[in-house]
C-alpha cells in the first residue's frame, strides 16, 4: 500500500498542484486574503454582535462609512483575485515584469461586464458605472477565468517575443509599458469579441457562468454531501504527507467566499438571511471555525489528551509544546511528530474529528440553532471560541465549544493505544539501554 501511495497516487496529485495554471491559481487568490481581512474588519464593525455596541455606533452615524470601507477592500475580491491569478500565472512561467498581465486581466474583467444598471424605484437605466454587484462573490469564476486566461496569453505573447521594444536607454517602466501593448490589444480585442457575442444575445458572460457553473457550484459546496467531501479530502491529503489544507483551500475558498459574500449581499438587501430566500449553509467561516479549527483533523483534541492524560514522555512533550500552537490554529507539530502521518491507527480519528464536527454545524445551522454565516471573515489564526463569536455571535462560540470537546472523545480511544504503544517502546529502549 504504500508503495502505491508513494510511487503512484501521491506522485501523480503532485503533479497536478505543481502545473503552473493551478500554482498560479492558488497563490493568486493569496491577492485577496488581505482585503478580505480588512473588508471583514469594516463589516464587523458595521454588524457588531453586541447589540449595545452596534446600536451606538448606528446612533454616532459610523456604519454607512464602515460599510464604505467594506465595500471597496471585500466587495472588490473578484477584482483582486482576477489580477493576483494573472500576475502569479506570469510570474510562475519566468517572466520579471508581471504587473502589466495584472493590469490587463483588470480592464478585460471590468469589460465583460455590462456598463449599464437600471435604477430600482424609477426603472431608470444609467450608464457608465461599475456594477459592484459583480466585483465580490458573484463574479468569482469570472475573477478565476479571466486570471487565468490573460496569464497564459500575456505569457504566450512574452515567450514568443510578439511584442515592442525599445531602445536600451528608454527607462525601464516606459519600455514595459510598450512591452505589454501588443499582448494588450489582443487580449482586450478577445475579450471584447466577447462581451459582443453574449451582447447579441442580451446578457453578459457575468450572467452566463453565473448561472451555468457558478451557482451549481456554489450549491454543491453548500449540501451535506460537500460539508463530508471536504471534511474528507483535507485530512485525508495530509495523511499522505501532502499538504490537504492547501490544495483543498486553493479549489474551494473562491466558492466558499461567494457562500460568504451571497449571504451578505442578502442582509444588505434588508432581507432575512434564510435558506428561503437563498442563504447558504457552508462558506468559508464554515471551514475555516469548524472543520480545520485548530488545524487539519481538528487535533486538539489529541492535544489536550497528550497534556492531561498521556504516561509516555514522548506525548507529554509533544502536548506541551504544541498546545499554543494548536491554539493558533497550528498542527504540524502534531500531525508530524505523533506521527498522523501514514499511521493507520491516527488515520480514523484524523478523519471523524471534522466531518463530525462539520456535519453537527450543518444540522445546528440548517435548524436554526445557530444562524447562518454574514459577510465577516476571521483571520486563519485567530483563536477558537474568539473566532467563533466574531464570525458569527455568541451561539457560534458555544457551538464551536461543542465540536472542540467533541474532538476529546472522539481522538480519545485511539490516543490512549498510541500512548501504550510508545510506553512500551520507551520501556524497551530504557531497557536496552540498561
Amino acid at each position: 500500500m504504500k508503495e502505491i501511495i508513494n510511487e503512484t497516487l501521491i506522485p501523480k496529485v503532485m503533479r497536478f498542484v505543481s502545473t503552473k495554471p493551478m500554482v498560479g491559481f492558488r497563490n493568486g487568490m493569496l491577492y485577496t486574503m488581505p482585503f478580505s481581512i480588512i473588508g471583514s474588519i469594516f463589516l464587523l464593525l458595521a454588524n457588531f454582535p453586541i447589540k449595545a455596541v452596534s446600536v451606538a455606533l448606528d446612533n454616532a452615524g459610523l456604519t454607512p462609512y464602515f460599510n464604505q470601507a467594506y465595500g471597496a477592500t471585500f466587495a472588490l475580491m473578484a477584482i483582486f483575485g482576477a489580477m493576483g491569478i494573472a500576475i502569479c500565472y506570469v510570474k510562475e512561467q519566468g517572466i520579471a515584469e508581471t504587473l502589466p498581465a495584472g493590469m490587463i486581466a483588470m480592464a478585460s474583467f471590468i469589460l465583460l461586464m455590462s456598463s449599464e444598471m437600471t435604477e430600482t424605484k424609477s426603472g431608470n437605466i444609467i450608464g457608465n458605472v461599475i456594477n459592484k454587484e459583480w466585483t465580490g462573490g458573484k463574479g468569482m469564476i469570472v475573477g478565476i477565468i479571466v486570471g487565468l486566461f490573460v496569464g497564459a496569453t500575456y505569457a504566450w505573447f512574452i515567450k514568443h517575443d510578439i511584442r515592442i521594444k525599445m531602445p536600451e536607454g528608454v527607462p525601464p517602466n516606459v519600455a514595459g509599458s510598450f512591452t505589454a501593448l501588443i499582448p494588450g490589444v489582443a487580449i482586450v480585442s478577445i475579450t471584447l469579441i466577447v462581451y459582443i457575442i453574449f451582447d447579441k444575445f442580451q446578457t453578459t458572460f457575468f450572467d452566463w457562468i453565473y448561472k451555468v457553473l457558478q451557482t451549481p457550484l456554489q450549491g454543491v459546496t453548500s449540501t451535506l454531501p460537500g460539508v463530508i467531501i471536504m471534511g474528507l479530502l483535507i485530512p485525508m491529503f495530509w495523511f499522505l504527507g501532502i499538504h490537504g489544507s492547501t490544495i483543498v483551500s486553493g479549489i474551494m475558498s473562491p466558492l466558499l467566499t461567494a457562500n460568504s459574500l451571497d449571504n451578505q449581499e442578502i442582509v444588505n438587501s434588508g432581507k432575512a438571511l434564510t435558506l428561503a430566500n437563498g442563504g447558504k449553509v457552508v462558506t468559508m467561516q464554515f471551514l475555516d471555525q469548524f472543520m480545520t479549527v485548530t488545524g487539519a483533523g481538528m487535533t486538539i483534541g489529541l492535544v489536550i489528551f497528550m497534556v492531561t492524560l498521556a504516561k509516555s514522555s514522548q506525548y507529554k512533550e509533544l502536548g506541551k509544546l504544541s498546545i499554543v500552537p494548536s491554539i493558533f490554529n497550528i498542527n504540524e507539530p502534531v500531525i508530524f511528530a505523533t506521527p498522523i502521518v501514514m499511521n493507520p491507527i491516527m488515520f480514523i480519528p484524523f478523519v471523524l474529528a471534522p466531518v463530525a464536527s462539520g456535519l453537527l454545524t450543518y444540522f445546528a445551522i440548517y435548524i436554526g440553532i445557530v444562524p447562518m454565516f454574514k459577510g465577516v471573515l476571521v483571520p486563519w489564526t485567530t483563536p477558537p471560541i474568539v473566532s467563533g463569536f466574531l464570525a458569527n455571535g455568541w451561539e457560534a462560540a458555544v457551538l464551536q465549544a461543542v465540536c472542540l470537546i467533541m474532538t476529546f472523545f472522539i481522538y480519545l480511544p485511539f490516543a490512549r493505544k498510541m500512548d501504550q504503544i510508545t510506553v512500551t517502546q520507551e520501556k524497551d529502549n530504557m531497557a536496552s539501554v540498561g
